[in-house]
């Protein structure tokens, strides 16, 4: 039977290489994906299954018009498919590879229809060269983001997605097995590095992007080390965001909905290791959520994450801008204040789970350490305090409400926290027109300024 196929085909061919050098007038046009071609019936019943279906199942025995509105890759790819029925050579490379594996499943170009068809071709190419090399397999999967369904159907985008984890893995020395659990400190793990692979992921789509991380992880790939490869794929897909002034800009309802998506699905795949993003990346994406509108879930995660590093973070990390048309404060104050309510409640649970012996580390050197964190916390809090202080829409309230959080025992002295007030009472002078008391409460004692206007 294989042999008479064989047989069958070789005639099919040489059939269509002398109808295409006699210039024989064509017999059929073929209305593709917005094109039109005259074509030659009998080149492309000898390969294609669907059309030979369409001209066997018509009511005209006659056929001189066929219509395939919906081909995968448009009319580009059907003047492929429609070269391989002619046994016109061209070459096959990552950049067709997809749209002629797609098109030959759409024309049914099997080997039911003529030995050696595009559909096997298409395979070999992918199997042979695609699925080996990490470039090969991120460009077809890139390039069959526009192909649909089709593209799963013939699993080109599961297999591309799985060459792709598998080449990763093998490539760096995060493939190891084990993970390390959530929550854990990354003081004792390797510090990750920017691979040579990262950039070529930032061209996928983010739904596939997604994909190919968590099968990378689930092939071992330790998921602190996605951080540098998260930061480049943010870096690029929001780039345009001008989220460091105020007032927020207009943009295009549909690239904001996009870069929308791009943001809730980065927080969602960002490492759950203490100190795996730095406090500047992580306060580039809480910028880029508040200016987009993302979800709560996905600020109030991004406000965490930065709490559990804060004694890290410098000035600018907090000068979130208060992205409003009503002419509000300059900054977002409340967001600030929500990090550090985070952040005094971390290091009460944490003072806690010593009191417990929840830690096997001696009180004195947790001790240490947690004052060192806390003083650097302090001072941050006060220059913030001093920086905004200079808003005349600042109230009173906002004031001293962030000025309570900042813990006492971060204040080895008060001058910085004297500083904030006194620019504020100078700034805000014109405004009082009566006896006032700024209140700031400092743990066991109180701290009071009053000042008289006739």
């Amino acid at each position: 039977m294989s042999k008479r196929k064989e047989l069958l085909s070789a005639a099919m061919k040489r059939t269509s290489d002398w109808i295409f050098s006699q210039e024989i007038s064509s017999d059929v046009t073929v209305h593709a994906g917005g094109a039109s071609f005259s074509l030659h019936k009998f080149p492309l019943l000898s390969k294609s299954g669907y059309i030979r279906k369409l001209v066997s199942e018509s009511s005209d025995a006659d056929l001189s018009e066929i219509q395939i509105p919906e081909i995968p890759g448009g009319p580009e790819a059907f003047e492929l498919a429609a070269k391989f029925c002619y046994g016109i050579n061209f070459e096959i490379s990552t950049e067709n590879i997809a749209v002629l594996r797609c098109v030959a499943e759409y024309l049914e170009m099997t080997e039911d229809c003529s030995v050696g068809n595009l559909v096997s071709r298409a395979e070999a190419y992918l199997n042979e060269v695609v699925l080996k090399s990490l470039t090969g397999a991120v460009s077809v999967l890139h390039h069959s983001e526009s192909l649909g369904h089709i593209a799963e159907k013939v699993k080109l985008v599961s297999r591309c997605i799985d060459a792709i984890a598998l080449i990763t893995c093998n490539e760096t020395k995060f493939s190891i097995s084990g993970r390390s659990d959530g929550g854990t400190t990354l003081e004792a793990q390797p510090k990750p590095i920017v691979h040579w692979w990262a950039e070529d992921l930032t061209v996928l789509r983010i739904d596939l992007f997604q994909r190919v991380l968590i099968a990378m992880v689930s092939r071992g790939f330790k998921q602190y080390a996605l951080g540098p490869v998260l930061m480049l794929y943010a870096q690029k897909s929001l780039r345009g965001l001008e989220t460091f002034g105020k007032p927020k800009k207009k943009i295009d309802p549909q690239q904001e909905h996009e870069k929308r998506v791009v943001l809730e699905t980065i927080v969602s795949l960002l490492p759950r290791e203490r100190n795996a993003m730095s406090v500047s990346f992580l306060s580039m994406l809480l910028r880029a959520a508040i200016y987009l509108e993302t979800t709560v879930a996905c600020r109030l995660d991004l406000e965490k994450r930065m709490a559990s590093q804060l004694g890290q973070a410098v000035l600018d990390d907090l000068l979130i801008p208060a992205y409003s048309f009503t002419g509000d404060t300059l900054f977002d104050v409340d967001t600030v204040k929500r990090i550090m309510m985070n952040y005094t409640e971390s290091e009460a649970e944490a003072a806690g789970k010593i009191r417990l012996g929840g830690y096997h580390v001696g009180d004195d050197d947790y001790g240490s350490l947690q004052l060192s964190d806390m003083e650097r916390v302090g001072k941050l809090m006060e220059n913030y305090l001093a920086e905004i202080a200079s808003d005349r829409n600042l109230g009173v309230s906002k004031f001293i409400g962030l000025a309570e959080l900042v813990p006492e025992q971060s204040r080895i002295v008060e001058d910085g926290i004297y500083r904030a007030i006194d620019i504020y009472l100078k700034v805000h002078s014109l405004k009082l027109s009566s006896t006032h008391s700024l209140v700031f409460c400092f743990s066991t004692r109180v701290t009071s300024y009053g000042f008289f206007y006739n």
